[in-house]
């Protein structure tokens, strides 16, 4: 929905204000157009567009419980597109509050207004394979493609849905149908390819699967301009400076919050198991998943940027000020309980900060295989922006500065940092259980190895495979493309 503009009949005084709310908003100044929004709406209460376009900027500020209050106040003043307030009040449940059965109840109600309005059903499909829900999924992904049969995004999803047996060898024949297309996007080449790669790879056509992901990491690459490139010596530096910034172990001068969840942190490479190791922990009585949060790197790339040398100013005043902002965004996903998962992957460049904020916190750091690891994010559809990603080598540099990085934090936190294995825990889940449960101070509970029917969300690419438990497949799955890797597992040779 465009924000009300020209076209809007109002007094010229609300009017005038509307000018400067949308220049407040041209300029990326939230607070300032949420401040003259409220100004208009206080004469105009019933100004519907007004209401929609104040949460909005709610939501880019961040400022979700208003939002929802907005949104619900657009749709009383009969908003037009009230299907769109329903997915977007869906969208906050969902990524932001972690409430997947809010976010349900809103999107049906988006689809009982329009049930062809393919951005619900597309929402809905994705929270129903978070869930769990895959014979939902499939049936809605079949109802998104009748309505959007070119939706190339819809059949990718689709397919991972599959894994073995006739739907399968259809699918591989539909998706290199669909990438046979004419002026195919690169997204969309992308998307399709590493659908391919997996069905591919599941059916034992090894080599085929190998190519298909690589074709896909290159449309990946191409799909954004400029194409994404991943800049060694940039990687080097900032791996220098994290290791030259924290270079003594941070003094124990933020006091644990009285109050409150404490953070469990989790975090290694992608593809090394951490969504395995929060679903662990979330099977305990005391913890809740909180999923990869982005708490962290929002707090170092706005109130400590330029990090990591923003840092070195920062007097004890202010870092517990930022440790109470990181506390109480914890405590918006889960006010009452004792302990929340941060598994953000990528905070292992941030352990230096974690235990500066938090000398008391305890960080469990996934590890595996490492020719498995970066098999597995080659195969992988992330974010193009993460260059490292889109090539074996590139991937393999990365994975030695993160290497390199990790001795660091653990010659200053050792401690406090538990090396957890997948590979030792798919063999042996009890004794790993139990070890990572002594390590948080935690005692045993038999929930944390039962995942049937664990009911929750799981948002993590690995959505499918944890909810089938320890399962050891992945596990050495580097050997069946040893021709493959053969360059890779020399650069993984070298030091660091």
């Amino acid at each position: 929905m465009a924000e009300a503009g020209a076209g809007a009949v109002l007094p010229p005084a609300a009017l005038r204000l509307l000018r400067h709310a949308e220049q407040a908003v041209a300029r990326g100044a939230a607070g300032e157009a949420i401040a003259l929004y409220r100004q208009l709406l206080a004469g105009l209460p019933g100004y519907a567009d007004g209401w929609y376009n104040l949460a909005l900027q709610q939501r880019r500020a961040g400022d979700y419980r208003a939002a929802l209050d907005s949104y619900a106040t657009a749709l009383e003043h009969q908003v037009r597109d009230p299907e769109e307030v329903h997915l977007n009040r869906a969208v906050i449940f969902s990524d932001a509050l972690r409430d997947p059965a809010a976010a349900m109840s809103e999107l049906r109600a988006a689809l009982a207004l329009n049930p062809r309005y393919a951005p619900a059903l597309s929402n809905l499909a994705t929270l129903q394979e978070d869930l769990g829900e895959r014979a939902g999924a499939r049936l809605t992904y079949e109802q998104l493609l009748a309505l959007t049969p070119q939706d190339c995004e819809a059949l990718a999803r689709y397919a991972q849905l599959f894994s073995t047996g006739p739907e399968a060898a259809g699918l591989i024949l539909r998706l290199r149908d669909a990438l046979g297309a004419a002026n195919l996007p690169s997204a969309d080449r992308a998307s399709l390819g590493f659908a391919l790669a997996r069905l591919l790879d599941l059916q034992g056509d090894y080599r085929a699967a190998f190519r298909a992901a690589s074709a896909a990491n290159e449309a990946s690459r191409a799909s954004i301009s400029p194409p994404a490139l991943y800049d060694r010596s940039a990687q080097e530096k900032l791996t220098d400076s994290l290791i030259n910034i924290f270079a003594r172990a941070a003094p124990a001068g933020v006091p644990a919050a009285a109050s409150g969840p404490r953070p469990i942190f989790i975090c290694g490479m992608f593809r090394s198991g951490s969504t395995l190791a929060e679903q662990i922990l979330a099977g305990h009585s005391e913890i809740t998943a909180g999923g990869e949060l982005d708490l962290l790197p929002r707090l170092a790339g706005t109130r400590l940027a330029p990090f990591p040398s923003a840092l070195a100013g920062a007097d004890a005043a202010r870092l517990a000020e930022l440790a109470a902002a990181y506390r109480e965004g914890l405590r918006q996903l889960a006010p009452g309980g004792p302990w929340v998962t941060d598994k953000r992957p990528d905070n292992f460049l941030l352990i230096g900060l974690i235990k500066t904020l938090f000398p008391e916190a305890r960080i469990v750091h996934t590890t595996r295989a490492p020719l498995d690891i970066c098999l597995s994010i080659h195969f992988l559809h992330l974010d193009p922006q993460m260059s490292y990603a889109l090539d074996l080598l590139d991937t393999g540099h990365y994975y030695r500065q993160y290497r390199r990085l990790m001795a660091h934090w653990r010659a200053l936190y050792g401690a406090d940092i538990l090396d957890f294995n997948y590979d030792a825990l798919v063999g042996d889940p009890r004794t790993e259980t139990a070890r990572l449960l002594e390590f948080l101070g935690l005692q045993w509970q038999d929930s944390c190895l039962d995942f049937s029917g664990r009911a929750g969300s799981v948002r993590t690419a690995s959505v499918w495979q944890v909810r089938e438990g320890f399962y050891r497949s992945a596990s050495g799955r580097a050997r069946h493309y040893a021709p493959e890797l053969a360059a890779l597992a020399a650069d993984l040779a070298q030091q660091p």
